[in-house]
């Protein structure tokens, strides 16, 4: 019975030696997987920061590249557009259509000319009724004939 009880004891300590072991098994097993969960963890955390730098250099490089192409895009187009508006002027031009200048310089004649009539007509309200003359008339036929010749220059008119 002793070597029974001693075979109990021994097998005893075994199984409480392998239980023992097979817990540390487990525990170790328990701690890699902490471990490569931690490491996991940094390192999608560090892929995900490389991730977005390599994105905002793709999208700084593109828009950089949009940029130029716009731009060359938008200087041909104006060259283009002041090819067309040149010759479509020289078009007008050969038909008479006057140009913005032209029109620009006729309205400030004309406004020269209604300044003049302007003057005259208070020239010609301030001198009483009878010492009217026919000198008005001629400063006024003078400044309207001009306005009909816009290049004829108004000669003064002696007076009496």
């Amino acid at each position: 019975m002793a070597k029974a009880l001693k075979k109990a004891t021994e097998e005893k300590q075994y199984a409480h030696v392998i239980l023992e072991s097979a817990n540390q098994i487990w525990l170790a097993g328990l701690g890699a997987f902490a471990k490569a969960q931690g490491e996991g963890v940094k390192a999608f955390d560090h892929l995900v920061e490389a991730g977005k730098q390599v994105e905002e250099k793709s999208r700084k490089s593109a828009e950089e590249k949009v940029v130029a192409v716009t731009s060359k895009a938008t200087e041909t187009w104006d060259k283009l557009e002041q090819v067309f508006q040149d010759r479509v002027a020289r078009a007008l031009n050969t038909l008479g259509v006057p140009s913005n200048k032209d029109v620009a310089d006729l309205n400030k004649r004309i406004d020269e000319l209604n300044k003049s009539v302007q003057e005259l007509l208070k020239k010609q309200t301030a001198k009483p009724a009878a010492a009217k003359s026919d000198e008005p008339k001629a400063e006024a036929k003078a400044v309207i004939a001009k306005a009909a010749d816009p290049k004829a220059e108004v000669k003064p008119v002696a007076k009496a």
